[in-house]
């Protein structure tokens, strides 16, 4: 399924990522396809579907068995001293649940369309885009490594949330974090699916580019450049701009639900910090200043990387525009290159790479910075709602 690149350390790293993220969604029921290797396609598996409802299942009812809440004192004085902010974790837990079931419902009744997508990204890899050098295309390695980097973290937050705020470890303690561990993992590798298909279309659309680029160079240079060259680079971009609108349309709920608790976890965990600082007068430890600035820290970190893959795709898209007015400063052109020029450029107009989830906003780095000042808003609501108590 991943065509694996000769190159150094780096590129070994990316392929082990991905199959990494490949393997683990089987095991853990994401992924409900079974690959064809002669006929390069996936197939819908209702066995792996059943799987994975069964298995995530019994992660979710070990989870409710094992509370791991009530083996944590800190969180108990908190919840104790103020009534709201357990009203709140109980509404943050709801929230978490919902999203698991979402993300899983989603999974397994989008899979026949999930399947249909990722068929054609994989057939477009195979037949056009597979003979071209990927090493300059550096963005794509940076992503795959950062998004495997921020699973590992959100992972290694999880035990340190769990095990360092908990002074007697026991089997229910153990148990329980287990099960959130593994439950973390299936949302982060779930929105993980969405991000890297996002970020091997933005590949595509990348090579595109730099193939719209040399054909600039070479009619600058005096050379000729055939007009079905254009044409047929115009088919795979609008296959791609396509690809690009039906992935966001299968995962922009989940997506939607996975940011909000990024930023719902760090607005909580200011909220509690604060109440445990200031209202129960107690002094912070070495542990407790350690354990609360790293979840944030890792939860803002895996937010961005959800917006700047989605922002890089963007980008990417209206490098294209840009690169099409070059060959307006070349003269005596082909009268049907310059018309498949003009149809490029004018199709690009209209068509972008944009991703906008549920129809509410669209994904780039500045709707990513007003979503975070929102967030650190709503913190300071909490507090004036809630400043009696605190």
């Amino acid at each position: 399924m991943f065509r694996r690149r000769d190159g150094g350390f780096r590129q070994k790293l990316v392929h082990v990522t991905l199959r990494g993220a490949l393997y683990g969604s089987w095991v853990l029921g994401l992924f409900p396809f079974t690959y064809d290797s002669w006929t390069r396609k996936l197939h819908r598996s209702k066995w792996l579907i059943g799987y994975g409802i069964v298995l995530n299942v019994g992660i979710v009812a070990l989870i409710l068995a094992n509370d791991t809440e009530s083996e944590t004192p800190v969180r108990m004085e908190v919840f104790q001293r103020n009534p709201l902010a357990e009203r709140i974790n109980s509404i943050h837990d709801y929230h978490s649940l919902v999203m698991v079931a979402l993300m899983l419902l989603r999974c397994y009744w989008k899979s026949g369309d999930i399947a249909n997508i990722l068929n054609e990204l994989m057939d477009l890899q195979w037949r056009h885009f597979r003979h071209y050098p990927l090493e300059d295309c550096c963005s794509f390695d940076d992503f795959v490594l950062h998004r495997g980097l921020s699973v590992v973290l959100e992972l290694f937050s999880m035990l340190v949330m769990e095990l360092g705020m908990s002074p007697n470890y026991s089997p229910q303690l153990f148990l329980g974090t287990t099960g959130l561990c593994i439950m973390i993992l299936v949302v982060l590798l779930g929105a993980s699916h969405f991000h890297l298909a996002v970020v091997y279309i933005y590949r595509c659309v990348w090579i595109v580019n730099r193939e719209l680029l040399r054909f600039a160079n070479q009619l600058a240079e005096g050379e000729t450049v055939e007009s079905c060259k254009v044409d047929r680079l115009l088919s795979l971009y609008s296959r791609l701009l396509e690809l690009n609108h039906r992935l966001a349309g299968n995962y922009d709920y989940q997506m939607v639900m996975v940011m909000v608790s990024f930023l719902a976890a760090n607005v909580l965990g200011i909220y509690y910090y604060i109440i445990f600082s200031i209202s129960l007068h107690k002094e912070m430890n070495a542990i407790l200043l350690f354990i609360v600035p790293q979840a944030m820290i890792i939860n803002m970190y895996d937010f961005w990387l959800a917006i700047a893959v989605c922002d890089l795709a963007e980008r990417t898209g209206r490098k294209t525009s840009t690169i099409l007015k070059l060959f307006n400063d070349i003269e005596n052109l082909d009268i049907s290159l310059e018309r498949s020029i003009s149809d490029f450029a004018l199709f690009c107009s209209h068509q972008r790479f944009r991703f906008r989830h549920c129809g509410l906003f669209y994904v780039n780095y500045e709707m990513g910075f007003r979503m975070a000042i929102t967030s650190f808003l709503y913190l300071l609501f909490l507090i004036q709602f809630d400043f009696s108590n605190l």
